[in-house]
C-alpha cells in the first residue's frame, strides 16, 4: 500500500492552520497528484461516499475542486453512467461494501471508466487488499492504490470532529454492558483521532484525564473511568504504526495530545453563552450553520425563504463571532452607518431617491459599483437582521436575570435561596431554560438533588420526570456525586472553594469584561497548565512521556502575558486582545489569530491537540481560538461532535435508555436534522 506523503504541514517556512493543511491535502496531494505524467485539461470524475463526501466539504466549496480538473462528482451507491473515455478518482473508506462497488464499477469487459485512482479515508485492513487484487480484470486499470489517512470534519480553522453524534450514549450510557458497539465506537473514534496526526504529519506526546472512581464504584462506572485512557492507548497504538508506515513521518514528539471526557466539564455545554456564533446556534433554531430567514420575491411583492451560511466565507461571520452579541449589535449599527455615508454607489443612490438630477457620468459610476454594493449591503443587512433577532429574544425571554444568576451559581454568588426565588417567580419560563438552570445548580450543589430534593425541586419547576432524566443521568458522566470532594485525586477545586461553594475561580488576568461573560470551559485551565508544564501527571498521564528537550520558538513554561485587573461586575467597550479583528468599513475581516499573525506561527511552540469525548461545545471552540493567542501555540480542539445546548440535553436524557436502537432512533431524530 502506498502512502501520500508530499505534504509537510508543519514546515515553519509555510505554515499552515489546520484547516488548511486538511484542504490541501485533498485538493492538491489528492486531486492533483492524479494528473502526473498528463495533460491538465484532462479532466476527470470523482467519485466519494456519503462519508467521503463530507470530509470534502467541511475543507473547501466544492466548486473549488474543478480547478484540479474534476468535471463530476459521483456518489458511489448511485447509479451511474458510463464515461469510458475519463478516469475517475475514487475517494472512499475502506469498508467491504465500498471495495464490492468500486470492483463492480472497474471489472469486467466494460468498466465504467478508464483508469481508477483510489485514495482511502483510512488504512484499509489486508484482507480488503487482497480482495482487490483477487480480480485480475481490474489491476490494470488501477493508477494508483493509496492510504490518505483522513476520516474527520475540519469544522473550524482550530477544529474537528469524529461525526459520532452517538458517542455519548455508546460509551456512556446505561446500556455500555453491549461489549460489541462500546468497541467499535471507540476504536472507529480513535483512528479518525489518529488520521489527523498523519494529515498534520505530528507526532503527539499522549496524556489522558486519569480514573477518578472510588474502590466502592460499580463496575460500569469503572468501564466508564477508564475510557479516555482506553482511547488514548488505542490512538497511541495507531500512531505508532505511522512511524513506519508514512514517509517523513517524524521520529520524535513534535506536539501534545491531551484526551478528557465530558465529564471535566458539565456546565460549559448547558450555561448560556453570550457570544454572538453561540446565540445564535443556542436562540435561532439553526440547520447547522445555516440561517434560514426571508428575503423579497424577485417576482414580486412576496417574501420567499432564503438561505445563508454562517461560516469561514463569510467575513463579517469571521469578525462578530467570538464578541459579546451587545458588541456585535454596536459594531454592526456602526459598520452599517459608515457603508452608507462613504460608499460612492450608497450615495449616489441616495441622491437619486431625493430627486437630485444626476450626470451620465455618476449614474455610469452608480451602475457599475451597483452589483459589489449590493453584495456588500446584503451581508451587513443580514447579520442586522439577526442581531436584531437575538436581542428580541434576550429581551423577551428575559435572559439578562438568567444569565446573571447562572454566573452567580458558578462563581459563588448564589445558591439555594435564589435558585428557589427565580423558579417560584418564574413559572412562565421554558421547560429548557429552567433544566439548564438545574442541570448547573446540580453541578455546583450535587447534595440538594439526594432523596426527594430533586422531586421538589422538580415540582417547583414543574418540569416532567422525563425533563429530569437530564439532571439525574449526570451520574453516567460522573455528576451529581457528593463524596467525589474526599476523593483526593482528579480536581481542579481551588482554595477559594473552601471559603464559598463555586464551580469555577474569578480570572484575574483576564481584561474586563461584560458581566454575563465571566464564565469560562475548564478547558482554559487545563491547557494553560499544559502550556506551563503544570498539568499533575497522576492526574493527567503519558502513554508516551517526554524526555526533557529544548523547544524552538518561545519559552511556554512561563506565564503568558496578563492584562490588567479589574473589577468582576464591570464592563468594558474594549474587545479582548484574542478576539480583535483587522475590519473595514465594507465587511472585510481576518479571522482570529490565525489571520492577523500568520508570520507570527514562525515563533510559536509546539502545537497542542485537545479531543473532548462526547461533545465539545462553542464555548470550547472559542476558548481554542483565544488560547492560541495567549499561549503562543496553536490550539486545536477535536470531539465526537459540537453539540449546542438543546442537543446535548437530548443526549443526557437518552443516557439512562436500554435501547440502543431506539435511542439512536430518538437521538437522529432531533439531532441528525443539522
Amino acid at each position: 500500500m502506498s502512502e501520500s506523503g508530499s505534504f509537510h504541514g508543519g514546515a515553519v517556512g509555510d505554515y499552515k492552520t489546520f484547516r488548511q493543511t486538511s484542504c490541501d491535502r485533498l485538493l492538491h496531494e489528492m486531486l492533483r497528484s492524479a494528473r502526473v505524467g498528463e495533460s491538465k485539461s484532462t479532466w476527470k470524475v470523482l467519485i466519494t461516499d456519503k462519508f467521503t463526501v463530507k470530509i470534502m466539504s467541511y475543507s473547501f466549496k466544492m466548486a473549488d475542486i474543478t480547478d484540479e480538473g474534476i468535471s463530476l462528482v459521483e456518489d458511489l451507491f448511485k447509479r451511474r453512467e458510463p464515461m469510458t473515455s475519463m478516469d475517475a478518482i475514487y475517494f472512499i473508506q475502506p469498508i467491504k461494501e465500498n471495495i464490492i462497488m468500486f470492483l463492480s464499477d472497474m471489472s469486467g469487459r466494460c468498466p465504467l471508466y478508464k483508469k481508477a485512482y483510489i485514495y482511502f479515508s483510512s488504512p484499509i485492513p489486508k484482507e480488503l487488499v487482497a480482495y482487490i487484487k483477487n480480480d485480475s480484470s481490474v489491476i490494470p486499470r488501477i493508477g494508483a492504490l493509496i492510504e490518505m489517512n483522513m476520516e474527520y470534519f475540519a469544522i473550524d480553522s482550530q477544529g474537528f470532529v469524529t461525526d459520532q453524534e452517538l458517542a455519548l450514549g455508546e460509551l456512556y450510557g446505561e446500556s455500555t454492558a453491549d461489549v460489541r458497539n462500546f468497541n467499535f465506537c471507540l476504536n472507529t473514534m480513535a483512528t479518525r483521532i489518529a488520521t489527523v496526526f498523519a494529515s498534520m504529519r505530528e507526532l503527539p506526546y499522549v496524556r489522558y484525564r486519569a480514573a477518578k472512581s472510588s474502590s466502592n464504584a460499580t463496575t460500569e462506572d469503572l468501564s466508564r473511568d477508564l475510557i479516555p485512557n482506553k482511547l488514548a492507548a488505542e490512538v497511541w497504538n495507531i500512531i505508532s504504526k505511522y512511524k513506519t508506515g508514512i514517509p517523513d513521518f517524524p521520529q520524535k514528539g513534535t506536539c501534545d495530545l491531551l484526551i478528557v471526557d465530558r465529564s471535566i466539564d458539565l456546565i460549559a455545554p448547558v450555561i448560556h453563552e453570550w457570544t454572538y456564533d453561540a446565540m445564535c446556534h443556542d436562540l435561532l433554531n439553526m440547520d447547522g450553520n445555516k440561517y434560514t430567514h426571508e428575503v423579497p420575491s424577485k417576482w414580486g411583492s412576496t417574501n420567499e425563504k432564503g438561505e445563508a451560511l454562517l461560516e469561514d466565507h463569510d467575513p463579517i461571520w469571521l469578525e462578530l463571532r467570538h464578541i459579546h452579541i451587545a458588541d456585535a449589535s454596536e459594531r454592526l449599527h456602526k459598520k452599517m452607518t459608515n457603508f452608507k455615508s462613504k460608499n460612492r454607489a450608497a450615495q449616489l443612490q441616495q441622491s437619486a431617491i431625493d430627486g437630485e438630477e444626476l450626470s451620465t457620468r455618476d449614474m455610469q459610476k452608480m451602475v457599475q459599483a451597483l452589483p459589489q454594493y449590493t453584495e456588500q449591503m446584503e451581508k451587513l443587512s443580514l447579520h442586522v437582521e439577526i442581531a436584531g433577532k437575538i436581542n428580541a429574544l434576550i429581551r423577551d425571554l428575559g435572559l439578562r436575570d438568567i444569565g446573571q444568576l447562572e454566573q452567580d451559581l458558578v462563581f459563588g454568588d448564589a445558591g439555594a435561596k435564589e435558585v428557589i426565588n427565580f423558579l417560584r417567580a418564574n413559572q412562565d419560563v421554558s421547560a429548557e431554560i429552567k433544566l439548564r438552570l438545574l442541570m448547573i445548580y446540580a453541578c455546583v450543589y450535587p447534595e440538594k438533588f439526594e432523596d426527594e430534593k430533586g422531586v421538589k425541586l422538580m415540582q417547583l419547576a414543574k418540569l416532567t420526570a422525563e425533563d429530569m432524566k437530564a439532571v439525574s443521568n449526570m451520574k453516567y458522566l460522573g455528576g451529581l456525586d457528593t463524596k467525589k470532594a474526599s476523593r483526593g485525586s482528579f480536581s481542579l477545586k481551588f482554595d477559594a472553594q473552601k471559603k464559598k461553594h463555586a464551580a469555577r475561580k474569578e480570572r484575574e488576568d483576564e481584561d474586563e469584561t461584560w458581566q454575563l461573560s465571566r464564565f469560562y470551559p475548564m478547558i482554559e485551565e487545563l491547557v494553560e497548565k499544559l502550556s506551563k508544564g503544570e498539568l499533575q501527571k497522576n492526574e493527567f498521564p503519558y502513554i508516551n512521556e517526554p524526555t526533557p528537550i529544548k523547544q524552538e520558538g518561545p519559552n511556554t513554561s512561563e506565564p503568558a502575558q496578563t492584562g490588567s485587573n479589574q473589577a468582576r461586575h464591570s464592563k468594558s467597550r474594549r474587545t479582548p486582545t484574542w478576539a480583535k479583528q483587522r475590519v473595514s468599513d465594507d465587511g472585510n475581516s481576518s479571522d482570529s489569530v490565525l489571520g492577523n499573525a500568520s508570520s507570527d506561527f514562525k515563533r510559536m511552540g509546539q502545537r497542542i491537540f485537545l479531543f473532548v469525548i462526547g461533545g465539545a461545545t462553542r464555548s470550547e471552540l472559542r476558548a481554542a481560538h483565544k488560547l492560541t493567542g495567549k499561549v503562543k501555540r496553536e490550539v486545536i480542539l477535536g470531539s465526537s461532535s459540537l453539540d449546542d445546548p438543546t442537543q446535548f440535553i437530548t443526549k443526557m436524557k437518552l443516557l439512562s435508555s436500554k435501547d440502543v436502537s431506539g435511542r439512536a432512533n430518538q437521538m437522529r431524530t432531533s439531532i441528525f436534522n443539522f
